[in-house]
């Protein structure tokens, strides 16, 4: 059985945890809509910058084929107790004009190359405008710690 007891976090570390947790996770869930189609999520591995998640898929899968009709995603990392969304818009590369850096990083975390690969890939970018945070009820209260692109500090 887990323990669930914790320590209300406070803004500061709530930040510094989401962080860290971008910096060392693999998987994250990518919820798009297509306006005519609706709602689709799909896990997709990904890196982060420090800035900007990046991620990698089929330029033809209906993740690319969404985001291209609207750019508004949300992301979420796979913890439903320790929770971190992210919301953003999507910027899109061929795996051809993917800045060399993002795609190296992203080849460097995983082993896998994707513009080596014969079909076309999709790197997607993401820089997030609003992150909320939160584990368990207690911190439901405060859980906004990105609002417009901002860290907030308290």
């Amino acid at each position: 059985m887990q323990n669930t007891e914790f320590v209300r976090r406070q803004v500061a570390e709530r930040r510094r945890d989401s962080l860290e947790r971008l910096a060392t996770e693999r998987d994250v869930w990518v919820s798009t809509a297509h306006p005519d189609h609706g709602p689709h999520q799909v896990p997709l591995w990904f890196s982060w910058d420090g800035r900007a998640v990046w991620m990698c898929t089929s330029a033809t899968s209906v993740t690319a084929r969404n985001v291209r009709k609207e750019p508004r995603v949300r992301l979420s990392l796979p913890d439903t107790f320790d929770v971190v969304l992210l919301q953003g818009e999507a910027e899109c590369f061929t795996d051809q004009d993917v800045p060399g850096d993002a795609a190296d990083a992203f080849t460097g975390k995983f082993g896998w190359d994707p513009r080596t690969e014969n079909g076309p890939f999709l790197y997607v970018r993401v820089v997030p405008k609003t992150v909320h945070a939160w584990r368990g009820e207690p911190e439901l209260r405060g859980r906004v710690i990105m609002r417009d692109g901002t860290w907030l500090e308290r």
